[in-house]
């Protein structure tokens, strides 16, 4: 399941929300790998007051169940979630949330991993920091 969301939310009880929906899962999986990004108050040697982040709506959610479908062919996982924000971000917000549930711990840490890595390198989002110099583009590392 892919969401892209403006609105805050609790990985952990996404997490447990997403489980609930799925009670045919239980006993299925022997591995959760969960991977939570959140906003850092620094980042390329400035401080960081806030982020808007900004996204191509339509796009960045097919993009994603893209990645989320290469993830299931290529690994023995179940449905990965995926929630990503947008809009205005405070330091400690989190950001985004990417859980994979499967038989066995490898599959379920490198579809994580894969998933967002793809997310962080390809997926249609845009970066506005407030800094300590001012507001600016992030430019993608």
């Amino acid at each position: 399941m892919v969401r892209v969301q403006r609105h805050p939310f609790d990985p952990w009880a996404e997490i447990a929300a997403h489980e609930r929906q799925y009670p045919q899962w239980a006993g299925k999986y022997g591995a959760t790998a969960v991977f939570v990004g959140s906003l850092r108050d620094f980042n390329q040697g400035h401080t960081v007051a806030a982020m808007t982040l900004e996204h191509y709506a339509g796009m960045t959610e097919k993009h994603l169940d893209k990645v989320s479908r290469e993830a299931i062919a290529r690994w023995e996982i179940l449905d990965p979630l995926v929630i990503h924000r947008y809009g205005p971000l405070a330091p400690a917000d989190p950001i985004v949330l990417v859980a994979v549930w499967s038989a066995h711990r490898d599959g379920a840490f490198l579809a994580c991993r894969y998933i967002i890595d793809e997310l962080k390198t390809r997926a249609p989002f845009w970066k506005h920091e407030e800094t300590d110099i001012g507001r600016r583009w992030v430019v993608p590392e």
